[in-house]
């Protein structure tokens, strides 16, 4: 009644093979845009695309490039994490980026104009009048690549540090002294 009367096959298992891992270190700057590497694993040249945007500690999976299947097996995949390197003066958190200037007292207390380094050039920013030390400013899209989000882009954060003059000419210390005058007789 249960009895299975016919013979049983016998299944081969097939085993993946193993995957391979392997680091890949690049500057801040290559993974600003989209572009393709080659590297050499095992003799074997592969052409890897390295996307932009891409972060520190991510890996890229390359199928078959790994270790030779068993028994028939499929081979095993090549695991690249990537390493980013910085010496930039930027700061990068995920697609934003951070960065100081240094920006002269005169223009801190009068406001104007000044040109702040981009990632990939430079922009023209409007300075208010009596900005104090620390104010940050985000200029929208002028940031780092976003990952896997080709042609978009986070923002760049400016913290203002202003600069104190150091080596006052004679005029200066002067007019300093009359302005401290008139700031001490508006207050009485």
């Amino acid at each position: 009644m249960f009895g299975g009367g016919g013979s049983r096959g016998q299944r081969q298992t097939n085993y993946k093979g193993q995957d391979f891992s392997s680091e890949l270190t690049l500057h801040l700057r290559d993974v600003f845009i989209t572009h393709k590497q080659t590297l050499t694993v095992n003799g074997k040249s592969i052409r890897v695309t390295i996307p932009a945007g891409i972060e520190d500690g991510k890996t890229i999976r390359i199928k078959r490039y790994g270790g030779d299947g068993m028994q028939g097996g499929p081979k095993g995949d090549l695991l690249i994490t990537i390493k980013i390197s910085n010496d930039t003066k930027f700061k990068r958190v995920q697609s934003n980026l951070h960065t100081d200037f240094d920006l002269n007292l005169y223009t801190a207390i009068l406001g104007g104009y000044i040109t702040v380094d981009t990632f990939d050039g430079k922009v023209k920013v409007k300075v208010k009048p009596g900005t104090p030390v620390g104010t940050k400013v985000r200029l929208k899209g002028k940031g780092f690549s976003r990952y896997k989000k080709e042609g978009m882009f986070g923002d760049l954060i400016i913290t203002y540090q202003v600069t104190i003059p150091t080596k006052l000419s004679e005029q200066e210390t002067k007019l300093f002294n009359e302005l401290a005058n008139l700031q001490s007789n508006g207050n009485d």
